[in-house]
């Protein structure tokens, strides 16, 4: 490999290399070495490469290293929000030893006009705006498009941490999206289900179709001291933050926290700019989910069907304890028949509310017209006989009769069509002797 890494040494175009696996970076040419700052390679290496290269605390949004293959180049153009240059990139995998590298070359593209002054320079805030939104829209859903474009403003805007908030069902406010800049801690998982009151005073600002501007923070001490005490807390000093609406309706934000205090004004046009592009990717990621919930659940019971069972089978651990119990509703085709399908119906959402009273936490499916399943992962066999039995007494409380049928393995999960077949017989044995017992 060192060989490889000589070649590269004195090009006069970027080039460097990284584990992987690891994302660390294990080579870059002097090139290289010099447009960061840096002097020699024992200063980078070993470092991750999102860090050292993106200003980003975690991997890049636009990474893709999923992409590459040995023996080809993958090309593409990528405007460098940092280096304020664009490049043309050709990136290729290379294996030694059996460590997977990544190897990206960079060509200055030689667009010269956005330059670092360019961030107070107002004619070009359309180009940086449809720059980012090129980027975004190559993304392969609506989710990673808004990841990669918070990560596109974080580092056009020289921010901290820019970020997206929707509002909840019970009124308060979730951080849903955010992207952070390398040595600053993530906050997302701490404000989850904001009080209303903590952005009350923003949301009245929204509801006049005006946006959010904290040159310093010690400015709302007295006037907003909720949100004060919430910003305080996150190190924010200063922010941009813009409304999204749905029609006329505000259903969030989003913003910029500890941009250049020079440049608040320019984050707050380019943040309204690309507003539109994040609303119409969340609306695209509800129908998607809307789509993904019609198509992984039965519309009846709410229960997950078929495609959702072998998904849920997938995700597991592939090492655990797993219980399976099969059901079977008894009598549905006679109450069909006898009742209508409204009976029917009542009768199968019935015995589901069995299911859920017993099994609840657990993996819920209904996979045929009166046959429904539970998947209980890390369930030991005693705690899946203590809910065998609630399952019992909950069909007799609500006068449902199912066949059941059940089966426990230590470490089954490689083999869980062998489980679900035993569950499956023992159920229609259950069933054979319940008509046995039960004849007319």
């Amino acid at each position: 490999m060192k060989k490889i890494w000589e070649f590269f040494e004195h090009m006069n175009e970027h080039v460097y290399a990284t584990d992987m696996d690891t994302h660390e970076i294990v080579y870059m040419n002097q090139k290289m070495l010099s447009t960061y700052g840096f002097e020699t390679l024992t200063e980078v290496v070993g470092k991750k490469c999102y860090e050292i290269l993106q200003n980003c605390s975690e991997p890049c949004a636009i990474c893709n290293d999923h992409e590459l293959e040995e023996s080809y180049f993958k090309e593409w153009k990528y405007f460098n929000p940092l280096l304020r240059k664009t490049f043309m990139l050709k990136d290729t995998m290379i294996v030694d030893e059996g460590r997977r590298y990544r190897v990206e070359l960079a060509f200055d593209a030689g667009v010269q006009e956005l330059q670092r002054s360019m961030i107070h320079n107002y004619q070009n805030l359309e180009a940086l705006a449809n720059e980012g939104l090129r980027i975004a829209l190559q993304a392969p859903t609506p989710d990673r498009a808004i990841e990669v474009v918070l990560e596109y403003l974080g580092k056009t805007l020289e921010g901290e941490r820019t970020y997206i908030f929707e509002q909840n069902a019970s009124g308060g406010d979730d951080n849903t999206y955010e992207w952070v800049a390398s040595g600053v801690t993530p906050e997302i998982k701490n404000l989850q289900n904001l009080s209303p009151e903590v952005c009350m005073n923003w949301y009245q600002n929204f509801s006049e179709n005006k946006h959010i501007i904290i040159k310093n923070l010690e400015d709302i001490r007295e006037s907003d001291p909720l949100q004060y005490e919430n910003l305080r807390r996150q190190n924010i000093h200063s922010l941009v933050v813009v409304p999204l609406y749905d029609d006329s309706r505000v259903i969030g934000f989003y913003g910029v926290d500890n941009p250049p205090g020079a440049s608040l004004d320019y984050a707050s046009n380019m943040l309204q700019i690309i507003g539109h592009f994040i609303i119409s990717s969340i609306k695209r990621r509800n129908l998607m989910k809307q789509l993904q919930e019609m198509s992984y659940h039965d519309q009846l019971t709410r229960l997950g069907n078929r495609y959702a069972l072998d998904d849920y089978i997938e995700k597991m651990k592939k090492q655990e304890c797993v219980g399976v119990v099969y059901c079977d509703i008894t009598g549905l085709k006679h109450m069909n028949d006898t009742k209508g399908h409204k009976a029917g119906d009542k009768l199968i959402l019935d015995a589901c509310d069995c299911l859920r009273k017993s099994f609840g936490e657990y993996g819920l499916f209904r996979v045929g017209g009166d046959e429904l399943v539970v998947l209980c992962p890390e369930i030991t066999e005693s705690a899946l006989q203590e809910r065998l039995n609630m399952l019992q007494t909950d069909m007799q409380a609500s006068a449902v009769t199912m066949a059941v049928g059940s089966d426990w393995k230590e470490n089954c999960i490689q083999n869980m069509n062998g489980l679900l077949a035993v569950a499956e017989e023992r159920m229609y044995e259950d069933k054979a002797a319940y008509y046995r017992t039960h004849k007319k």
